[in-house]
């Protein structure tokens, strides 16, 4: 069954995070799963996860919970794009080749074809199979690789600038990793992750916690 709807941006999210779960369930032998056990997983409630189940049209049994595998398929119909997409990734320093090499061969619908910097030593070289383009290139390679998902790796002085370009060059969303706030169009998705204020929040719960 394929959802059309548009889902919640945290419903999708949460779906992602179940797949990767159930995944690791299924290479473990595990066939079938109940809403508590996933809600364990990810430290939510069962209610949750029953609502996100339901809002993409699946139910399980009240003696075995949700099939494992049929639920990973029918996440992959909703999240995945049928022909799969491409991605590219701007900024080819420590985060951005990091991201290249982890992201390699974790979701076969979602592929990194290419990256793109500025530094001479790091142009035309490949990076865990992905080659690298000077970013004069970023507008021809988009085009030609039919790219539609950025990754913005770049210093953060320079993400407005880059995030402005990948639209031009036709990118449909944008996945914007620098401590910099961007702009994009309204038909681009934006996503943005601050490493930063994440460590914080994290430190701030842990000193309220020795208090």
């Amino acid at each position: 069954m394929k959802e059309n709807k548009k889902l919640p941006d945290k419903t999708v999210e949460r779906l992602s995070q179940y797949r990767r779960n159930l995944l690791l369930c299924a290479a473990n032998g595990k066939t079938h799963i109940f809403s508590h056990e996933i809600a364990n997983l990810l430290h939510i409630t069962s209610v949750q996860v029953r609502r996100d189940i339901m809002l993409i049209g699946y139910s399980g049994t009240l003696r075995k919970g949700y099939d494992i595998q049929e639920l990973i398929d029918l996440i992959g119909d909703i999240i995945d794009s049928e022909d799969g997409q491409k991605v590219a990734v701007i900024g080819v320093g420590n985060l951005g080749r990091a991201i290249i090499s982890y992201l390699k061969g974790k979701r076969s619908k979602l592929s990194i074809v290419a990256a793109f910097d500025t530094n001479a030593e790091k142009i035309d070289r490949v990076y865990a199979g992905v080659h690298c383009y000077h970013y004069d290139k970023l507008a021809e390679v988009i085009k030609r690789e039919q790219i539609s998902i950025g990754i913005i790796t770049v210093p953060a002085s320079e993400a407005a600038k880059v995030a402005e370009n990948l639209v031009i060059a036709g990118i449909k969303g944008v996945l914007n990793f620098t401590p910099s706030p961007v702009n994009v169009s309204s038909h681009v998705f934006l996503e943005e992750y601050d490493m930063i204020t994440s460590l914080e929040k994290v430190a701030y719960f842990v000193k309220k916690n020795d208090i």
